[in-house]
Formats: structure tokens, sequence, C-alpha cells
């Protein structure tokens, strides 16, 4: 019986035009022309004797089967580079290259000194970055797209490693004048009434921020989601609300005279927990690891907020 036809790189290819919905963009993207890839998906539809791209004058949308062949090609080309890397793995892990996803309230804040700190001491390395919601981040990680993911606790998959890595302190940041602000601590029954200002659902924060409005009888503001921690501080900023924020950004964005000033609520102190997270079968457990421990050894060093 002859042995299957299809080629790693027509998978790369139909996983570009998944990607972008595009034949010519997809076609820059892995570096043909684009006739040159619309042969190759047009020999992979006729060898799998189905229809995978519904095709137009400027897009191509996949069809129903088609979306079925892209994520069973995604985890088929995660596991060939999980068996180069592991061929590459050296006792030290940190070479080549990792394609780490980080939430964009954490990785503006912490990610350029693990950067620098990785330029330092490992220049074999090469670290690619880049931001996502959370849920968009586990979801590339499983097709294949990421390496690992820095997200916030909790994280549910039974395919995932998950490396538990510190926990952030978060506070309560209002407006300067804000009466609130003249006490070193917030007293809970002061919030009663008050509006917390808040991220889209797609942040573990959310939830956060809802339990505490809920424990204390604050209103959680629901005319406007922030997109970013720089969204609802400059909204804290303005008298809007108050926004529950993470200590790495404190320390990052705001100073003494700013428009907001930062609080904790006496008696509850809050915290976030953060961890890298990769999948089960990738062959460099011991390279994320070692970044891991990178990871929360910089965040050591930058110090809680006194």
């Amino acid at each position: 019986m002859p042995g299957p036809k299809i080629t790693l790189r027509q998978l790369h290819h139909l996983m570009a035009l998944a990607d972008t919905g595009h034949f010519r963009r997809a076609a820059e993207r892995v570096g043909i022309t684009q006739p040159s890839l619309s042969a190759q998906i047009a020999l992979l539809e006729q060898q799998l004797g189905i229809r995978l791209v519904e095709r137009g004058t400027t897009t191509a949308m996949l069809t129903p089967l088609g979306r079925d062949i892209v994520e069973r090609a995604r985890g088929i080309l995660a596991d060939v580079q999980a068996l180069e890397d592991s061929a590459r793995a050296d006792p030290d892990g940190l070479h080549g290259t990792i394609r780490l996803g980080v939430s964009p309230t954490l990785g503006p804040y912490l990610m350029p000194r693990v950067v620098a700190r990785l330029h330092r001491d490992h220049r074999d390395l090469r670290l690619h970055v880049r931001e996502g919601a959370p849920d968009d981040l586990l979801r590339d990680l499983a097709a294949g797209s990421h390496d690992a993911v820095l997200v916030q606790m909790p994280v549910i998959g039974r395919d995932f490693t998950i490396e538990r890595l510190f926990r952030e302190e978060l506070l309560l940041a209002m407006a300067a004048d804000d009466r609130l602000g003249e006490g070193a601590e917030i007293d809970p029954v002061e919030l009663a009434g008050r509006g917390l200002l808040t991220l889209s659902p797609h942040y573990k924060m959310t939830e956060q921020i809802v339990a505490l409005g809920a424990a204390v009888g604050a209103e959680v503001l629901r005319d406007y989601e922030g997109t970013s921690l720089d969204a609802i501080r400059q909204m804290a900023g303005l008298g809007m609300g108050l926004a529950l924020l993470p200590s790495l950004y404190i320390r990052s964005e705001i100073r003494d005279e700013d428009d907001v000033i930062v609080r904790p609520v006496r008696g509850r102190a809050m915290y976030r927990e953060m961890a890298m997270v990769w999948r089960r079968r990738a062959g460099r457990a011991l390279a994320y690891q070692r970044l891991a421990a990178i990871v929360t050894d910089v965040e050591r060093s930058i110090g809680s907020i006194g």
C-alpha cells in the first residue's frame, strides 16, 4: 500500500492560508508565489478528496471540513516541532527560538527586564514575545502557535503543564484628590456604593473585581470596559471610578505626583497568581522550566511596593 502523499509543507501552507484568509498574504508569509501556494492547496484537496477552501475574488474561507483539517494540522506540526526541539536539546535548554505568549496586563511591565536578562546570560536564545488576551493565548498554545504562555491562574487543560511563578499584589487606584486616599489603607465599609472600573471579561482580574464589589457593596461599572491597564488607570485619574491594578504595573507607570494614588483595602489583601504554561507533549520542558525560573527571579528583583 502506498504511503501518504501529504507533506508538512502543504500543511504549513494551509495554516498560513487559514491564519491570513487571503492567498496573496499567505504566500508572502511562507515565502512562495501566490500561484504556487494555490497549486499546493489544490493538490492537498485532491489528495484528501475534499474541498478545504471556499475561494472568493480576494479572500479564502475555510469550509467546515477545512477548519477541522487545519486544527489537526496544527497539532501535527506542533508535534514535529517538539520532536525537532527535543533532538536539539542540551543541558541548558535555553537556545534556539522560543515563542512566548504574554498577557498585556503583565508583559510590558515585566518582559523588558526578562529579555535583558536573557540577552545577557543566554545569547543563543531568541525569545519571540507576542501579547494577547489570556483565552486567545491558551487557544494558540494548544494549536502550536506559542511554545509557552504567561497567564494568570487558574488555568484548566489536561494537555498543559502549569508552572506556578509568583503572586502579585493588587491595589486600588483612585484620583489623587479622592477622600479614600487620605489614609494608608481603605476601610472596606467606605467602598459601599462606589464604582469599580473593570477590564473586559477575558481577563481573570475582572472576576476579582466582581468578587470585591459583591463583598463590599461596590458597583462594577459596565458602561466602559477597559482594554488595557492604562485605560482604567486613566479613568480612575479622572474620577470615573476605582481601578484594581497589579503592583508591577504600579511600580512601572505610577509616580508620587501622578493623577492617581494607590491603597490596599484593610483586611482584604488581594493578589493574582501568575503561571507559565506549555504543552505536556512539548520536547523542551527543561527550557521552559529554566525560563520560568528566570521570570520568577526577575519579578523578585523588581521587588514589592513599599
